[in-house]
């Protein structure tokens, strides 16, 4: 017989033989990892989840500024004597601003005056400081 015929007897090749499984090492991987890691690895680990974080965060638009907090103004409590007659006036300029679809308050009302008065050049404040009578300060005897 020849080398080069092949044979009923001849060892199949390794290109054709049927080959056992052998074991895979993920399952050897997997027992490994159900243990804890090591301190040095864990303490690499953590490192490193904040860099990629940081990579994303410079990747990321930038946010709009938020517009600097407007201090409220600080509120001061006073009493004052007014005259029947302009107090009358008070509830009058309520009713109107309430028929203006703008109800008001009586603060909000002498504020706006307030307001009214600074805009004045200081001729016309001091003319409308001489239309108002002056009154005795201090709260009004009981009748």
């Amino acid at each position: 017989m020849s080398t080069s015929a092949p044979s009923d007897t001849a060892v199949p090749t390794t290109a054709s033989a049927p080959k056992k499984a052998a074991p895979r090492k993920a399952s050897v991987k997997k027992a490994v990892s159900s243990k804890p890691a090591p301190k040095k690895a864990q303490a690499a680990s953590k490192k490193a989840a904040p860099q990629k974080t940081r990579s994303r965060k410079a990747a990321a638009p930038a946010k709009p500024a938020k517009p600097a907090k407007v201090k409220k103004p600080k509120l001061v409590r006073d009493s004052y004597t007014i005259p029947k007659d302009e107090y009358a006036a008070l509830a009058d300029l309520k009713q109107r601003s309430a028929a203006l679809a703008h109800a008001a308050k009586k603060s909000e009302l002498l504020r706006a005056g307030i307001k009214a008065l600074t805009a004045l050049n200081d001729k016309a404040l001091l003319a409308a400081l001489k239309a108002v009578p002056s009154i005795k300060t201090g709260r009004p005897k009981k009748a």
